[in-house]
């Protein structure tokens, strides 16, 4: 489902931030991608999603080349940033059928996930209301709904649980096994190493843009916990 080899990024002033990064996914897959900040994590992320060019190796998503076919990558992905930036002029059910129209996605197709999801999040009630209005969390909320609308094959996610309660948290949780057990896989970054541990199937730890540990959660921990062994390599 997806495949990164040998990319690299460097910017201005010839700052490596990712450095001849290399890992396969494949569908069902939840991947929990661990590191401080600045240790290449969004790069790679914003790289992944088509949002960044860049040089060095290339990124595959169901085969096909971010590099060389990227409108056809992104119809089968969906990307949220730490800080989902949305059209605060539209209502939250605005944006979702914007979002709707561009994926091509039916009205039945899209009233049924929108209903499903926005149920589950406890946000139906303010899908008429102007984003503007919205707390992060509802945002966050909302950017998840419009994610998920297409079904995407691949789900990149960086640090979704910012902003989120304790009780939409389990819930993004559970629909991200849901949506795996479905065929789908994801690829999200967190620093919440408790939840990564117990999520993910597949775990990879990335330091000064370099991936330091990759492969099974239980092959990557062995005896310890997730939070020991990041400690350690850092």
């Amino acid at each position: 489902m997806l495949r990164i080899e040998n990319f690299s990024k460097t910017y201005k002033g010839n700052k490596k931030a990712v450095d001849n990064l290399n890992l396969r996914l494949d569908k069902g897959d939840i991947f929990g991608f661990i590191g401080h900040n600045g240790a290449g994590k969004t790069t790679t992320i914003r790289a992944m999603a088509g949002v960044m060019d860049f040089e060095e190796g290339d990124i595959f998503i169901d085969d096909i080349s971010i590099k060389s076919d990227p409108v056809k990558c992104k119809k089968n992905i969906a990307y949220i940033p730490d800080n989902p930036d949305l059209y605060d002029h539209l209502t939250g059910i605005g944006y979702l059928n914007f979002i709707g129209d561009v994926f091509e996605v039916s009205k039945a197709d899209r009233e049924e996930a929108i209903g499903k999801y926005a149920d589950a999040l406890e946000i139906t009630a303010n899908l008429g209301d102007s984003i503007s209005t919205y707390s992060h969390g509802m945002k966050q909320k909302t950017a998840i709904i419009s994610a998920l609308i297409h079904k995407p094959k691949l789900l990149i996610l960086d640090e979704p649980f910012v902003g989120l309660d304790p009780k939409a948290s389990l819930t993004l949780r559970n629909i991200m096994k849901d949506i795996c057990n479905n065929g789908s896989s994801i690829f999200f970054s967190t620093h919440v190493l408790l939840v990564a541990e117990k999520l993910c199937n597949k775990v990879g730890i990335i330091k000064d843009g370099r991936l330091i540990a990759f492969g099974p959660t239980e092959e990557v921990t062995g005896d310890l916990s997730l939070e020991d062994v990041f400690m350690e390599q850092n």
